[in-house]
């Protein structure tokens, strides 16, 4: 079977496939994210990393029917009664738990949590029909670029059984400065992630695992959850090429936001 690429993508704002305004203004990513399934079509399952889902060590989603979690607010009333029905993955996510645990990093198996928008809303747009098995893997709250690094180095042999290892945030997220004030730090960091990506792994990994030394680092990111799958994603396919797949301007107003593949 051939090696499954990974990913680290923006995954937007909110529900925002089922929003109208919001759909059309994020047209490119939505085209980014339903192109991805024929990048990979011989995918036996789908393990994100979200923005959304920490704790004091790595759980993995067990259970084979996960139910929902609807964590953003003031959206309109139906885009809390979502359902994205994919099934879960628990044998895989036995062995994804198995691998963590044989690097000698802390993880459990969580039969409860549900998927979040993180997860849930690319994943609509890549696969309305909900028809891959979709399971998450969540980050550690204490964010350490090296230790999510090494989550994906742990996770990368999923990658030769159909398993496609995709980080879900955005290459900017300060809610605090969305529009016209995002223009300038979101445009440096993305040149900056951009760049840094393109580099042989030699050069780009202790460069990204240095990131708050970026060009805004801290404005683009005060709270780096959005930015810690890039980690995983990165490390699950250390020596492999970077390849830019969405790229869009003045998004909310003023921010730059980007995604990328690593496949060989």
């Amino acid at each position: 079977m051939t090696t499954m690429p990974t990913y680290f993508i923006s995954h937007g704002g909110g529900p925002w496939p089922w929003m109208e305004d919001r759909n059309q203004h994020l047209a490119p990513l939505a085209d980014s994210l339903a192109a991805m399934p024929s990048e990979y079509p011989e995918a036996k399952a789908i393990l994100m990393i979200s923005g959304h889902w920490e704790g004091p060590e790595y759980a993995v989603m067990h259970s084979a029917r996960p139910p929902m979690v609807y964590d953003y607010y003031n959206f309109p009333p139906e885009t809390y009664e979502i359902v994205y029905p994919a099934p879960g993955a628990p044998q895989i996510a036995e062995q994804a738990a198995d691998l963590i645990r044989d690097a000698g990093l802390p993880t459990r198996l969580d039969d409860k949590i549900g998927y979040d928008h993180g997860t849930f809303v690319p994943a609509y747009v890549m696969y309305p029909q909900a028809n891959v098995p979709l399971f998450q893997v969540s980050m550690r709250s204490h964010y350490d670029p090296a230790e999510h690094f090494e989550l994906g180095r742990a996770l990368a042999p999923l990658r030769d059984q159909g398993v496609v290892i995709i980080g879900s945030g955005l290459s900017y997220h300060n809610l605090r400065m969305l529009g016209p004030d995002s223009r300038v730090p979101s445009e440096a960091f993305d040149a900056w992630l951009t760049e840094t990506l393109a580099l042989p792994a030699a050069q780009r990994t202790p460069r990204i695992l240095d990131w708050e030394s970026a060009p805004y680092a801290r404005i683009c990111h005060a709270k780096e959850d959005h930015l810690v799958p890039l980690f995983t994603a990165l490390g699950a396919a250390e020596n492999d090429t970077a390849v830019r797949t969405y790229h869009q301007k003045e998004v909310f107003g003023g921010l730059t936001a980007s995604s990328f593949r690593f496949d060989a």
